[in-house]
């Protein structure tokens, strides 16, 4: 895990996950720039330990959980793997609260798996969070299942690519209407952007989109 700090006065902490076979710090440009946006919130970016992912044969690299098809299959679910990640996020989440930082003020973001695993950890937890972002994430199927408590205020901005062939748009289509009718979140606290020619990252125009947002729920 790595930090950077607020640089004025902390009122709000943001948890980024970065995605399958990632590093944290190749995540630091990106973040810093964030920061930069957002100088009251302190960032706490844990690392994903090496594992070994039967989507690549069993090598060994940063994962969340174990994952064999991209785009991820319906009936996929590592049901160890993600207790284990969801305890890790609400132990990150449960040291914030405990150094002072109302709940409320907490943020989970991820991108692709990372942003699966918010948004599990967002739908179950018990405390109540000032939100989450997917960065072209997905809600597993399997993971549906467990969600029987949902914080009823909870916001959600997800950012997904027109040009993703790894979790294709219908996928946060799909998982906004779940939010949705399933859920009943209110429509006015989901935020869907999809963005023209973008595939399976992020960009500018998105980053953007992402601190305008962040600064309307920390504010």
């Amino acid at each position: 895990t790595f930090r950077i700090a607020a640089s004025t006065r902390r009122t709000a902490t943001i948890v980024f996950l970065h995605g399958l076979g990632q590093t944290n710090v190749a995540w630091r440009g990106m973040i810093e720039w964030m920061a930069a946006q957002l100088p009251s919130v302190e960032w706490v970016l844990p690392q994903a330990a090496p594992k070994p992912v039967s989507l690549n044969a069993g090598q060994y690299r940063p994962s969340w959980f174990d994952m064999a098809t991209l785009p991820p299959g319906h009936a996929e679910w590592d049901e160890h793997g993600v207790a284990a990640s969801v305890a890790a996020v609400e132990a990150a989440v449960l040291a914030e609260v405990h150094r002072g930082v109302d709940a409320r003020r907490i943020v989970l973001m991820g991108f692709s798996q990372g942003a699966a695993l918010g948004l599990l950890v967002a739908l179950t937890t018990l405390h109540e969070l000032g939100g989450v972002v997917s960065l072209s994430g997905w809600i597993p199927q399997r993971g549906r299942e467990q969600i029987v408590h949902t914080e009823p205020h909870l916001p959600v901005f997800w950012g997904h690519g027109r040009s993703d062939a790894e979790i294709p748009l219908h996928y946060a289509e799909e998982a906004m209407a779940f939010l949705r009718d399933v859920l009943r979140l209110p429509t006015a606290l989901l935020t869907l952007r999809r963005y023209d020619g973008l595939a399976h990252t992020v960009n500018g125009a998105e980053m953007y989109d992402v601190v305008l947002w962040l600064q309307a729920v920390l504010r």
